[in-house]
């Protein structure tokens, strides 16, 4: 498809038994720095969900190798307007496939996650809920007020090497729980619940109470690396937990939520 003047692809993933007698929830999904839509279909298993999937693909960053990226890092492709580009791929994909427009999620790895995040600030009309899975949460320079409160399930491992789990001051990354905190606050949520600890490696944290029946939820992977948890193939570098898999995980939080 062409947006901003620029040929952008995607890789779309219908379930088995779609057919256009109903309206599928849509899951778009976006890759870390480097990676591919392709890539990260292979590893997040978020094509077994039943959902319609989508894996746009970035932009190469300017003197960034071969490398595609996103909006919102210091290393994406000058000029280049990926909110857009997901407005323009979510009207291309309601127009031809049957869309049920109030269930629309997003999720994305790492400089994807990050992405997912501004998202969540700027398009909360299109998104009912975002899970970023080992986000890379660069300052932007975007300010969030979404129009309303958003829901978050996010991910992150505690020994992660390359989005350190309590942030780099150095390049600008929060500590993980903060910014999960942050999301609070802006949800305005009244209650964290005790923390739940999952043997033997994963510890939930969830906030309820949130304005409009919203809730964050933050899943830490003790020692858990760079990773998608549950990937059964590369998916970044560090311990991989098989506890849990991301994508059931997080597709049991946003289901329950509809624009």
């Amino acid at each position: 498809m062409t947006s901003g003047g620029l040929t952008r692809t995607y890789q779309l993933h219908l379930p088995q038994d779609y057919q256009r007698k109903r309206d599928w929830p849509l899951i778009v999904a976006y890759h870390g720095r480097g990676n591919t839509g392709e890539g990260t279909e292979l590893f997040s298993n978020l094509s077994t969900l039943p959902a319609i999937v989508a894996y746009p693909d970035g932009v190469i960053g300017e003197g960034d190798g071969d490398r595609q990226a996103w909006q919102g890092a210091p290393y994406s492709a000058p000029g280049v307007d990926d909110v857009a580009f997901t407005n323009d791929l979510l009207d291309t994909l309601s127009a031809t496939l049957c869309v049920d427009e109030r269930r629309v999620y997003a999720t994305g790895k790492s400089n994807g996650a990050g992405f997912v995040g501004i998202l969540g600030c700027v398009l909360a009309d299109r998104f009912a809920a975002i899970a970023p899975v080992a986000g890379a949460f660069y300052p932007n320079g975007i300010d969030c007020h979404p129009s309303r409160p958003v829901p978050v399930i996010d991910f992150h491992g505690t020994g992660d090497a390359t989005i350190p789990y309590q942030g780099d001051a150095d390049r600008g990354l929060p500590a993980i729980p903060d910014w999960v905190s942050d999301w609070a606050a802006r949800d305005r949520c009244r209650i964290r619940l005790h923390d739940r600890t999952i043997d033997p490696d994963v510890t939930v944290s969830r906030w309820v109470g949130c304005a409009r029946g919203a809730e964050v939820t933050h899943v830490a992977v003790t020692d858990g690396g760079h990773t998608w948890p549950g990937a059964d193939s590369y998916s970044g570098g560090g311990y991989t937990t098989q506890t849990i898999e991301a994508h059931e995980v997080l597709w049991r939080f946003v289901r329950r939520y509809t624009l």
